[in-house]
C-alpha cells in the first residue's frame, strides 16, 4: 500500500449505514475485510432500507473490483484513495486470551490488527457504528472511530425548547395583535437575526405574543392558537408546530420531542384538515423489531405481522376520530379515506419506488433512519408534496445510530435556515404526569 495519511478498515454496519461510504474518505485507502462481504450476503434479501443498502453496495463493488482489489488495490477515483479487500487472518495470541469466540466482529478486529502491523508508518483506523466493537479495538491498541459523515456536531440546537425574547417594546406587541399581515422585522428592535420560519415568544411585563418569522415577506407574524381536525394545541410549542404544518409555503418539517408530546397526532390532524389540498395522505414508519421479536418469526400473514408495528399510528387516528361522534359525517369521511386509500398507513419500506406528487407525507419514528435514507425519501418528493418527519432522537432502536448520526438529527441540522423548512422541538409531554415522569427518569 502507498504511504498515505490513513488506512480505514470498515465494519459491516458502516456500509449498511451508507452504501456510498467508500467515497467519503478523501485520499485515504480503504480496507474491506472479507468477513464483511460474508455478513452483507445475509442482508441482500428483503424490503427494508438495510437490505437496499447491502444490495447497492454489492453492485458498486462489482463495478470497481477485479483481481487487483486483493493485491494492489483499485482506485476510487481522482483525489480518492484505493480500495482493498483483505482475506481472513489468524488470531494473534492476545486475541485468543481476550476473546472467548471467533465471531465476525473479532475477525474484523484481527484484520485491522494485521493491517496496523503491516503498515507501521501509516495510521490504521477501524471504522464502526458499534460502540462495543470500537471499545474492543481500543483495548488492543487499534485506533477506532464512528462513521462521521452526516453526523451532527451541535445536537443542543436541535433540542432547544421554547425561545423567548424578553423586554420587547409594548408598542410592537400591541401592533402585532392588530396587523394580520405582520410587521417588518426591522421594527423589532433586538440584536437578533432570525432563521427562516423560526418560532419564538415575545414578551414584557405587561403582555406577550407567539411569533413567527416569515422569510419571504421578511416579517414577524403573530401565531394564533387554532384547531385542526378537532385537535387543539395544549401549549406554545404545539401551537408553533401546528402553525408550521398548516403553512402551505413550508414543504419540509422536522418535529422532534419525547414520547407523548403530540408530534404524530398534530401532523395527522393537520393533514386531515388540509385533505382537499392533497391527492393522498401517507403515514409511514420504519419497522424496527423489538428485542428478539424478529418480524419473520411472528405468526400470521404479512398484514398480521405488520399490524402491531403500525398500531400506534392507528391509535393517533382513533384519537382524532374520537373527537367526532360515530354517526357524524367527519367520522365516516375518515373511514372512507382509508377504504379509498386517500389515507394510507403503511410501513415505510412499502413506499419505495413510488412517485410522491401532491402528497401529505408523514414519516414517523424518523430517528431510526440513516441520513442517506432521509435523503432518498425527500428526493422522491414531486410537485405539491409536503413532508413531515417526526421522532425522538433520544429513543433510537437501531444499534448503529445515535442522537448525532441519525437521519432526523441530520435533516434538522442541514436544512435549518432554508426558506421552505421548519424545525420544531416539543418539550412538554401532554399524555399524563405518569408518562412524563417515566420519560424523564426511566
Amino acid at each position: 500500500m502507498s504511504e498515505i495519511k490513513k488506512i480505514f478498515v470498515l465494519d459491516t454496519n458502516v456500509i449498511l449505514h451508507n452504501h456510498n461510504c467508500l467515497y467519503h474518505f478523501e485520499e485515504n485507502d480503504i480496507v474491506i475485510p472479507i468477513v464483511v462481504l460474508e455478513e452483507l450476503d445475509k442482508f441482500k434479501k428483503g424490503n427494508e432500507q438495510i437490505n437496499f443498502q447491502a444490495r447497492e453496495f454489492m453492485r458498486e463493488l462489482d463495478k470497481l473490483s477485479g483481481d487487483a482489489v486483493f493485491k494492489k488495490g483499485v482506485s476510487l477515483g481522482e483525489g480518492k484513495g484505493k480500495l482493498f479487500i483483505e482475506t481472513g487472518k489468524a488470531f494473534p495470541k492476545e486475541f485468543e486470551e481476550s476473546f472467548s469466540e471467533i465471531n465476525a466482529d473479532n475477525k474484523i478486529l484481527a484484520i485491522a490488527d494485521y493491517i496496523k502491523n503491516k503498515n507501521p508508518k501509516i495510521t490504521t483506523v477501524m471504522v464502526s457504528q458499534d460502540i462495543n466493537l470500537r471499545m474492543k479495538a481500543k483495548s488492543l491498541g487499534i485506533n477506532s472511530e464512528t462513521y462521521k459523515t452526516g453526523e451532527v456536531r451541535d445536537i443542543g440546537k436541535i433540542q432547544e425548547g421554547l425561545k423567548t425574547y424578553d423586554n420587547i417594546d409594548d408598542e410592537f406587541i400591541g401592533k402585532l395583535y392588530k396587523e394580520e399581515d405582520g410587521l417588518p422585522v426591522e421594527q423589532l428592535k433586538i440584536d437578533k437575526r432570525f432563521k427562516a420560519h423560526q418560532y419564538f415568544v415575545l414578551k414584557n411585563e405587561n403582555s406577550s405574543a407567539l411569533a413567527h418569522f416569515d422569510p419571504f415577506e421578511n416579517k414577524i407574524n403573530r401565531v394564533l392558537k387554532e384547531k385542526a381536525s378537532g385537535i387543539t394545541p395544549r401549549n406554545a410549542e404545539q401551537t408553533f408546530a401546528l402553525d408550521a404544518l398548516m403553512r402551505s409555503e413550508i414543504k419540509l418539517i422536522s418535529i422532534t420531542g419525547k414520547a407523548g408530546t403530540g408530534k404524530t397526532l398534530l401532523a395527522l390532524a393537520a393533514a386531515l384538515e388540509q385533505k382537499r389540498d392533497f391527492n393522498q395522505i401517507l403515514l409511514a414508519r420504519p419497522i424496527m423489531a423489538m428485542g428478539d421479536k424478529d418480524l419473520g418469526y411472528l405468526p400470521g400473514s404479512a398484514k398480521d405481522k405488520i399490524n402491531p408495528y403500525m398500531q400506534p399510528l392507528f391509535d393517533n387516528l382513533n384519537v382524532i376520530k374520537s373527537r367526532y361522534g360515530k354517526n357524524s359525517k367527519k367520522y365516516a369521511k375518515i373511514d372512507d379515506m382509508l377504504d379509498e386509500e386517500k389515507l394510507v398507513i403503511t410501513p415505510l419500506a412499502y413506499i419505495r419506488g413510488r412517485s410522491l406528487s401532491n402528497v401529505f407525507f408523514i414519516i414517523d419514528e424518523a430517528q431510526n433512519l440513516t441520513p442517506h435514507e432521509i435523503k432518498t425519501i425527500i428526493t422522491r418528493a414531486g410537485e405539491g408534496t409536503k413532508m413531515i418527519f417526526t421522532g425522538d432522537i433520544q429513543q433510537i432502536d437501531s444499534p448503529y445510530l445515535d442522537d448525532k448520526s441519525n437521519g432526523l438529527s441530520y435533516l434538522s441540522d442541514r436544512m435549518k435556515g432554508q426558506d421552505i423548512f421548519a424545525h420544531i422541538n416539543l418539550v412538554k409531554g401532554e399524555r399524563s404526569y405518569l408518562a412524563d415522569l417515566a420519560s424523564d427518569l426511566l
